[in-house]
């Protein structure tokens, strides 16, 4: 296992031979995700087959929190609710630490995203309160942030977090550095190491370094060509289905340099143009050498539902 922290996020549909080969890899893995109701209740994640290999291998099982509704969708004005009712919140973070110590869990993840500004220091004010309550009883209170490279970024991903609060409300900040290259956005590097090295400067001048935990992406999208805003959707691939589509349509992987990210090109049978990024060895190995350089303590996987031997 690698000397610094590697958490991995994985939902509790991960097969068994997955799980296995990632567990010696990692020092912590990250539930995702448990929801909660605007009463602070949590709505609850079945993920004993999560915690209990996990436990075994000697990794610390988290419990990732998410604005999640009891249909599974992400719905932020649940967060706020709670933001605004203070015994919401003492519920919250009751239940939060009755349910790492039902469960045997080793602490809580927070991930709240797409926060309006105005709630930020509610924000830090209740990882900050949740950690007061978990830390002496030797469990974690992490935080997942958007990938910042400036105090007032604009867009509501970035508002709601702020970075100097978190590091000190946190045990660790888990900095999202990845998803430049997405779904419904242009076709780009998912996680190029120059766009990295940005949020790196700006997080450590923030966040003490030794509590950040760099984003790694262990996938790649393919979009077909040409690219339309509003229209375009690129299809997600893990990295070794990307691998195999450039040999099935015989073409080279190609290397961005200035990225440190593999890339190629080809024509479907349809006679549409397509490219795809994803990520190989020597584009985590680049990344990984960022820990050792910024004095960082470490990474975290989104996500590892897929095997991809990286480099750790």
């Amino acid at each position: 296992m690698a000397e610094y922290i590697v958490n991995g996020y994985a939902y509790p549909s991960i097969s068994k031979e997955t799980l296995e080969w990632w567990l010696p890899r990692l020092s912590w893995v990250a539930a995702f995700s448990y929801g909660f109701t605007e009463d602070g209740n949590l709505i609850n994640l079945e993920d004993a087959n999560l915690i209990i290999p996990a436990t075994e291998a000697g990794v610390r099982p988290m419990m990732v929190l998410t604005p999640l509704d009891a249909d599974g969708n992400f719905n932020d004005n649940i967060a706020i609710r709670v933001f605004e009712n203070p015994d919401a919140q003492q519920n919250l973070i009751d239940n939060i630490e009755a349910n790492i110590k039902n469960k045997n869990m080793g602490g809580v993840d927070f991930d709240f995203e797409y926060l309006a500004a105005d709630y930020a220091d509610d924000y830090v004010e209740l990882v900050g309160r949740t950690r007061g309550r978990l830390r002496p009883q030797g469990y974690l209170t992490t935080v997942a942030l958007a990938p910042k490279v400036s105090t007032d970024q604009p867009g509501l991903l970035y508002q709601g977090h702020d970075y100097a609060g978190m590091g000190q409300a946190a045990d660790y900040c888990l900095l999202m550095t990845y998803e430049w290259g997405y779904t419904y956005g242009p076709p780009l590097p998912v996680s190029p190491i120059n766009s990295v090295r940005r949020v790196l400067d700006y997080g450590v001048t923030q966040i003490p370094p030794e509590k950040i935990l760099m984003g790694m992406s262990n996938y790649g999208y393919d979009w077909r060509l040409p690219f339309v805003q509003g229209e375009s959707k690129a299809e997600k691939l893990t990295n070794y289905q990307a691998l195999a589509r450039a040999e099935y349509y015989g073409v080279d992987v190609q290397y961005d340099e200035e990225a440190q990210a593999p890339f190629f090109t080809y024509t479907s049978p349809d006679g549409s143009e397509h490219i795809v990024w994803f990520e190989d060895e020597r584009s985590w190995r680049a990344r990984l050498a960022l820990v050792e350089e910024y004095g960082l303590a470490g990474i975290s996987i989104w996500n590892i539902m897929h095997i991809f031997y990286g480099g750790i």
